[in-house]
Protein backbone atom coordinates (compact mmCIF):
# COMPACT_ATOMS: atom_id res chain seq x y z
CA UNK A 1 0.00 0.00 0.00
CA UNK A 2 1.25 3.62 -0.95
CA UNK A 3 0.30 6.94 0.76
CA UNK A 4 0.99 10.20 0.07
CA UNK A 5 0.82 12.61 3.04
CA UNK A 6 0.48 16.47 2.54
CA UNK A 7 1.22 19.13 4.86
CA UNK A 8 1.80 22.70 4.47
CA UNK A 9 -0.70 24.69 2.95
CA UNK A 10 -2.73 27.70 5.34
CA UNK A 11 -3.83 30.71 4.87
CA UNK A 12 -1.42 33.27 3.75
CA UNK A 13 -1.48 37.27 2.20
CA UNK A 14 -0.49 38.23 -1.33
CA UNK A 15 2.64 38.06 -1.45
CA UNK A 16 3.84 35.73 1.11
CA UNK A 17 5.02 32.38 1.29
CA UNK A 18 4.11 28.40 1.89
CA UNK A 19 6.26 25.91 1.54
CA UNK A 20 4.02 22.33 1.21
CA UNK A 21 5.22 18.63 1.00
CA UNK A 22 4.21 15.53 0.24
CA UNK A 23 5.63 12.61 1.40
CA UNK A 24 5.08 9.03 -0.06
CA UNK A 25 5.61 5.81 2.06
CA UNK A 26 4.66 2.19 1.11
CA UNK A 27 6.05 -0.55 -0.80
CA UNK A 28 7.74 1.82 -3.35
CA UNK A 29 10.16 0.14 -5.90
CA UNK A 30 11.14 3.33 -8.12
CA UNK A 31 9.77 7.12 -8.80
CA UNK A 32 9.00 8.45 -12.12
CA UNK A 33 7.48 11.34 -11.27
CA UNK A 34 6.13 13.75 -8.45
CA UNK A 35 4.32 16.73 -8.73
CA UNK A 36 1.47 19.28 -7.49
CA UNK A 37 -1.86 19.76 -8.62
CA UNK A 38 -4.39 22.18 -7.78
CA UNK A 39 -8.24 22.58 -8.37
CA UNK A 40 -9.67 25.67 -7.49
CA UNK A 41 -13.27 26.06 -7.23
CA UNK A 42 -15.80 25.78 -10.39
CA UNK A 43 -12.55 24.84 -12.39
CA UNK A 44 -10.15 21.46 -13.27
CA UNK A 45 -7.64 20.04 -11.32
CA UNK A 46 -4.37 21.75 -13.53
CA UNK A 47 -0.88 20.81 -12.91
CA UNK A 48 1.42 23.35 -11.18
CA UNK A 49 4.87 21.79 -10.99
CA UNK A 50 6.43 18.09 -11.47
CA UNK A 51 9.87 16.49 -10.96
CA UNK A 52 10.66 13.60 -13.67
CA UNK A 53 13.52 11.40 -12.79
CA UNK A 54 15.66 10.77 -15.98
CA UNK A 55 18.50 8.54 -14.62
CA UNK A 56 20.83 10.62 -12.45
CA UNK A 57 19.26 13.94 -12.79
CA UNK A 58 15.79 15.18 -12.67
CA UNK A 59 13.82 17.66 -14.89
CA UNK A 60 11.11 20.27 -13.46
CA UNK A 61 8.72 21.26 -15.18
CA UNK A 62 6.16 24.58 -14.20
CA UNK A 63 2.62 25.84 -15.18
CA UNK A 64 2.99 29.51 -16.66
CA UNK A 65 1.45 30.73 -13.94
CA UNK A 66 3.98 29.84 -11.52
CA UNK A 67 6.98 30.41 -13.56
CA UNK A 68 9.66 31.83 -11.35
CA UNK A 69 7.26 31.81 -8.32
CA UNK A 70 7.11 28.32 -7.47
CA UNK A 71 9.82 26.22 -7.19
CA UNK A 72 9.81 22.15 -6.94
CA UNK A 73 12.37 19.85 -5.02
CA UNK A 74 12.53 16.63 -3.88
CA UNK A 75 14.40 14.38 -1.31
CA UNK A 76 14.97 10.99 -2.45
CA UNK A 77 15.91 9.73 0.75
CA UNK A 78 12.89 10.73 2.42
CA UNK A 79 10.57 10.45 -0.29
CA UNK A 80 9.38 13.47 0.00
CA UNK A 81 8.51 16.54 -2.74
CA UNK A 82 8.11 20.18 -1.66
CA UNK A 83 6.82 23.34 -3.22
CA UNK A 84 8.10 26.10 -2.28
CA UNK A 85 5.34 29.19 -3.13
CA UNK A 86 6.66 32.57 -2.42
CA UNK A 87 5.32 35.87 -3.73
CA UNK A 88 1.69 34.13 -3.39
CA UNK A 89 -1.21 35.44 -5.34
CA UNK A 90 -5.39 35.27 -4.59
CA UNK A 91 -5.35 33.36 -7.50
CA UNK A 92 -3.25 30.74 -6.23
CA UNK A 93 -5.87 30.00 -3.75
CA UNK A 94 -6.85 26.59 -4.31
CA UNK A 95 -6.73 22.80 -2.53
CA UNK A 96 -3.05 21.59 -3.76
CA UNK A 97 -2.72 17.80 -4.26
CA UNK A 98 0.33 15.91 -4.71
CA UNK A 99 0.50 13.06 -7.30
CA UNK A 100 2.92 10.16 -7.77
CA UNK A 101 3.84 8.23 -10.87
CA UNK A 102 5.42 5.21 -9.43
CA UNK A 103 6.45 1.53 -9.47
CA UNK A 104 5.26 -0.57 -6.14
CA UNK A 105 6.28 -3.68 -5.14
CA UNK A 106 2.95 -5.19 -4.14
CA UNK A 107 1.05 -2.89 -6.96
CA UNK A 108 0.37 -2.50 -10.43
CA UNK A 109 -1.17 0.69 -9.87
CA UNK A 110 1.23 3.45 -11.03
CA UNK A 111 -1.07 6.71 -10.49
CA UNK A 112 -1.32 8.35 -6.86
CA UNK A 113 -2.67 11.37 -5.25
CA UNK A 114 -2.68 13.04 -1.71
CA UNK A 115 -5.85 13.95 0.22
CA UNK A 116 -5.03 18.00 -0.68
CA UNK A 117 -4.28 20.39 1.32
CA UNK A 118 -5.99 24.42 1.33
CA UNK A 119 -3.77 27.12 0.41
CA UNK A 120 -5.67 30.54 0.35
CA UNK A 121 -4.37 33.87 -0.64
CA UNK A 122 -6.02 37.25 0.41
CA UNK A 123 -5.70 40.13 -0.96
Amino acid sequence: QVQLVESGGGLVQAGGSLRLSCAASGSIFKFNAMGWYRQAPGKQRELVAKITSGGSTNYADYADSVKGRFTISRDNAKNTVYLQMNSLKPEDTAVYYCNADLISYTSSKRDYWGQGTQVTVSS
